[in-house]
């Protein structure tokens, strides 16, 4: 039997900080992180036709077709055996037929959780319409936590702002698509049997000890064996 870590999907809003718990479970369990748009820049890295197709479109500030999208993913997802040895993905699927293909993809080798990041909306809107970009180097601040002169950046004194698509409208419209596309793959996973949610409102590490415990009542570390 070959040892092996969870496979596991992260969904939540934007803002519930599904990138940096994917990146810290990933660590945890010794498994690839595989967030959609650092596959897209593997395969063009790496000069796949898919590959190169995406980085096409995201070029030209178009969005990937859902083909390309799978294909992508499933070049990656079976690059290195990551489907057989475990993952987290985020960022991907993002529709029922995204979740289906997916199901498709991974073949004998299903998926052990979906795990919902849920953060209420109030506080969404708290995290994102209160962020600030330096406008030069891209450092992130937040109104909580401001640079320490006059919103110049604190790493190259350039001007701090506020993002286009960080306003309390552009972040209400993001989360209505959200909730228009992604609850038919929770009604997905939730009909399969592997769907569960973690309270994603408190601090970083408060949540991450929530992700572990429950990845560990679901897969056990000592067991991980095809």
């Amino acid at each position: 039997m070959t040892a092996r870590g969870p496979r596991l999907v992260l969904l939540g809003k934007q803002g519930a900080g599904k990138g940096t718990q994917a990146v810290r479970i990933a660590e945890h369990y010794g498994v690839h992180h595989l967030a959609t748009g650092d596959l897209f820049r593997e395969a063009a890295a790496a000069g796949t036709e898919l590959g190169l197709e995406a980085k096409g479109y995201m070029d030209g500030g178009f969005l990937v077709p859902d083909d390309i999208v799978n294909g992508v993913v499933e070049e990656q997802l079976h690059a290195s055996d990551r489907a057989e040895h475990g993952f987290v993905l985020d960022g991907f699927p993002r529709t029922r037929e995204q979740a289906e293909e997916l199901d498709r993809i991974l073949g004998p080798f299903s998926l052990d959780l979906a795990i919902d990041l849920d953060v209420p909306t109030e506080v969404v809107l708290h995290r994102i319409a209160g962020r600030r970009v330096c406008a030069q180097c891209q450092a992130v601040y937040h109104l909580d936590n401001p640079p320490e002169t006059n919103w110049t950046c604190d790493v190259c004194g350039g001007k701090v702002v506020q993002r286009d698509d960080d306003t309390q409208e552009a972040v209400m419209r993001r989360l209505e698509l959200y909730e228009m596309k992604t609850l038919p793959v929770i009604q997905f996973y939730r009909r399969a049997g592997i769907l569960a949610h973690v309270d994603a409102s408190d601090e970083t590490e408060e949540v991450f000890k929530r992700l572990v415990e429950l990845v560990d009542s679901y897969f056990d570390p000592g067991a991980r064996a095809l």
